[in-house]
């Protein structure tokens, strides 16, 4: 795939960075594909995911779990809870601090996306034989831990 006259470290399609934003770009479109009929981006499940994981989270707290800035996570539990899926309550101890809780109804949706998310993370590691999956996973995590300060929202967990 190398073009004439380019050295290898030029190559578009032979860089980290792009083929790991082609892969996100996949990976997002099989989430929607198979959840559709739930109306619930990547972004959004990851938050609902850990307001059930950990009820009660602050938003900062719930940001940094998941790797995504604060500015954008108010944005994320706006959303959520404009349908009814996630509720703020002020902290007892600190009346400017939100408390995220899912409702009953993000409960339910959870449980409910939980299959098509699977199926489509199978669909992501499809191309790769079965004895890879499991390597390319810890190969994954290594970059993604190994890498996570340099992040603008480095995650804490």
């Amino acid at each position: 795939m190398r073009r004439q006259g380019q050295a290898a470290s030029a190559v578009l399609e032979e860089q980290p960075g792009h083929l790991i934003r082609r892969l996100q770009q996949i990976a997002v479109a099989l989430f929607l594909e198979e959840t559709q009929p739930y109306g619930i981006t990547p972004v959004q499940y990851a938050a609902l995911q850990a307001a059930q994981r950990q009820p009660g989270l602050d938003q900062r707290t719930l940001a940094g779990a998941i790797g995504l800035d604060t500015s954008t996570i108010a944005g994320v539990i706006d959303r959520l809870e404009r349908r009814g899926l996630i509720e703020r309550r002020a902290s007892p101890t600190d009346r400017r601090v939100r408390l995220l809780l899912p409702t009953a109804a993000g409960q339910t949706l959870l449980a409910q996306v939980v299959p098509g998310m699977l199926k489509a993370q199978r669909r992501i590691l499809a191309p790769l034989p079965a004895a890879q999956r499991a390597q390319f996973l810890a190969l994954l995590k290594t970059l993604v831990e190994s890498n996570n300060a340099l992040s603008r929202a480095p995650s804490d967990g």
